[in-house]
């Protein structure tokens, strides 16, 4: 059963709405434990100075590096003293066209969930959030961290997503190898058979059909091996990347073979129509496993790991 892990209101202009913070996403990995290979005795990490000698946490104090090997020493009660004030509000101050905002300012997703008293005054904003097709952008504090947030309407309901800074996005300017795309010259075939291409693979989102395969797999294996069973994994040959490619001919080739898997899917007796994309079909998932190799991370964590 999902916890609170956050309670205040949202408040805009002199309305507020009390709510609680529910994490949207668990998080699922496979958690390994470090383990000396001789003995099978779990390794310790232990806090160690240059010299190797052991360092006790009490002694432990934070510093900035400002020039080689010169730091800037800094006390907790210094930095509590800049935090930003504890707060239970989450404070709107614009409301956005959706489309404007790039998904690559996205981060953790939450949603918000009315208490009692509050549900008509949370449904009346929901609802006039989406028939204005708006986005409500706001500020709250959890934790001694200040976030920006983007508030969306979604079936009647409030979603909160965390948000990036502008200074911590990363200019496609910086990145090298980008500049030369401006150069690159496509003809009237290659772009007419890409299009065919994206139009042969157009399918509606289906998240249930995606599955991390990986993850599935490796858990299979701890299951089997916990079992006592000898499994033996082949390596797959590592794909020949330097072949040089027509890459017109592989894009006909590409959507060649698109429209025969299409043409495959199909229902007995009926045939694909190439003019309307077929619809996607689910991944088989893979039964899961018994053990307890999986282990989720709880919304406490997402915010935790930007603080």
């Amino acid at each position: 059963m999902p916890r609170a892990i956050w309670s205040g209101a949202i408040s805009f202009g002199l309305v507020s709405v009390p709510v609680k913070l529910f994490s949207a996403v668990s998080r699922k990995t496979v958690r390994f434990n470090q383990l000396d290979a001789k003995t099978n005795s779990r390794v310790k990490q232990k806090r160690v100075n240059a010299e190797g000698e052991e360092v006790p946490y009490e002694q432990i104090v934070k510093g900035y590096e400002v020039t080689k090997d010169s730091y800037v020493i800094v006390t907790e009660d210094e930095l509590a003293a800049l935090s930003p004030k504890a707060s239970r509000m989450i404070d709107i101050t614009d409301f956005v066209s959706e489309d404007e905002i790039d998904p690559v300012f996205y981060d953790s997703a939450y949603y918000l969930v009315p208490d009692e008293l509050a549900r008509k005054s949370y449904a009346l904003l929901a609802k006039a959030m989406e028939e204005s097709g708006r986005v409500a952008i706001a500020s709250f504090v959890m934790r001694t961290k200040q976030y920006l947030v983007a508030i969306r309407p979604n079936d009647g309901l409030l979603m909160m997503s965390t948000m990036v800074y502008a200074d911590e996005l990363v200019a496609a300017d910086d990145v090298p190898g980008l500049e030369e795309l401006e150069d690159i010259e496509i003809t009237d075939a290659e772009m007419a058979m890409a299009g065919q291409l994206i139009d042969s693979l157009t399918n509606e989102f289906e998240p249930q059909g995606y599955t991390d395969s990986y993850r599935e797999q490796v858990l299979d294996l701890l299951e089997s091996k916990a079992a006592g069973e000898v499994r033996t994994i082949e390596t797959p040959a590592a794909a020949d990347d330097a072949a040089v490619i027509d890459l017109l001919a592989a894009l006909e080739a590409s959507v060649s073979a698109a429209k025969q898997a299409r043409k495959a899917d199909a229902p007995d007796g009926e045939k694909a129509d190439e003019a309307k994309p077929a619809k996607k079909k689910p991944r088989k998932k893979q039964a899961k496993p018994k053990t307890a190799a999986a282990e989720s991370d709880d919304g406490e964590g997402q915010e935790a790991k930007s603080a």
